[in-house]
């Protein structure tokens, strides 16, 4: 499972982008990221995802905080 850190996420437009390691910058949308409630990702967060891609490039899909870029959590 391919790994990243949030570049950014706009909680208000519920998207961002997952920078990824030596790869493109990778889409994501808040109804990717696995959880219940309010979905969200911080800059910095690292981290796991899958990559589909459609006719707009790669999106991230199933994705899941492994190290939180807030303290405390």
């Amino acid at each position: 499972m391919p790994t990243g850190e949030v570049k950014w996420f706009n909680d208000a437009k519920g998207y961002g982008f997952i920078a990824v390691e030596g790869g493109e910058d990778v889409f994501v949308h808040f109804t990717a990221i696995v959880g219940e409630g309010y979905r969200s990702l911080n800059e910095g967060d690292q981290v796991e995802f899958e990559i589909v891609s459609d006719s707009k490039g790669p999106r991230a899909e199933n994705v899941m905080v492994t190290r939180s870029a807030e303290p405390g959590f």
